[in-house]
């Protein structure tokens, strides 16, 4: 970049796309430059060094990362909680004191991320089902699978077969938001597209939209930094 500092890119060659594209995978922090059918080498550099500005622009503007490590402070539902290696054996928990909210994370500590993103994955496969089979009923719709992952660059997808794919790091945003999110994905099991009848069905189901989809366009990088790597 212009300070002199390395960028690692990663390359990725898609023979369905149309055009050279840059963006950042969130969840890793990483630059990725798309290098369409009957691209090259070359022509991505020349496409990098264009865009030179716009990709240190975005880096500088992600927020620091969080490590998920003892003593670490993580979102939880929108509350901050702190984690705490406790070692011994049991179950992830969180507990809350006058001191405040903290993840008990018992186990090695070398097992300690794992344990602790496999808390947060779990938590947010029970809010996500739960919301989702209350809009679903709400709308009179079916959803037929719900997967979750760790997408870099969308918080859900809603398929025409009926699957809806949702990302896990939604679980640390406020409750308001998840809910927001899932209606989003819900509705479109009745609109595939973002008309506005499709955002006034949105609406219906979850009144206070606005104000979560602005969180969550304010705040997601955030949440894609708890994990990653400087």
């Amino acid at each position: 970049m212009d300070d002199g500092a390395p960028v690692r890119i990663a390359i990725l060659w898609n023979p369905r796309a149309s055009r050279y594209t840059l963006r950042l995978r969130g969840s890793v922090r990483e630059p990725v430059v798309t290098i369409p059918q009957g691209g090259t080498l070359a022509e991505a550099r020349g496409f990098l060094t264009r865009h030179r500005g716009w990709l240190k622009a975005r880096l500088d503007a992600l927020p620091s990362a969080t490590p998920i490590a003892d003593g670490a402070v993580i979102p939880l539902r929108g509350t901050p909680v702190t984690i705490r290696h406790v070692g011994g054996r049991g179950l992830v928990r969180v507990e809350t004191d006058e001191n405040g909210s903290a993840l008990l994370v018992s186990g090695s500590a070398e097992h300690l991320k794992r344990r602790v993103t496999d808390f947060l994955k779990r938590e947010a496969r029970a809010d996500l089902e739960a919301a989702t089979l209350r809009h679903a009923a709400a709308l009179g719709v079916r959803v037929a699978t719900i997967r979750l992952g760790d997408p870099a660059s969308r918080w859900g997808s809603c398929s025409s077969s009926g699957t809806i794919a949702y990302s896990w790091r939604i679980i640390m945003a406020p409750p308001a938001v998840l809910d927001y999110l899932v209606a989003h994905e819900v509705a479109h099991m009745r609109e595939m597209n973002h008309s506005p009848r499709f955002w006034r069905l949105v609406r219906t189901i979850c009144p206070g939209m606005e104000s979560s989809k602005a969180w969550l366009a304010r705040n997601g990088a955030s949440l894609h930094a708890v994990g990653a790597e400087d």
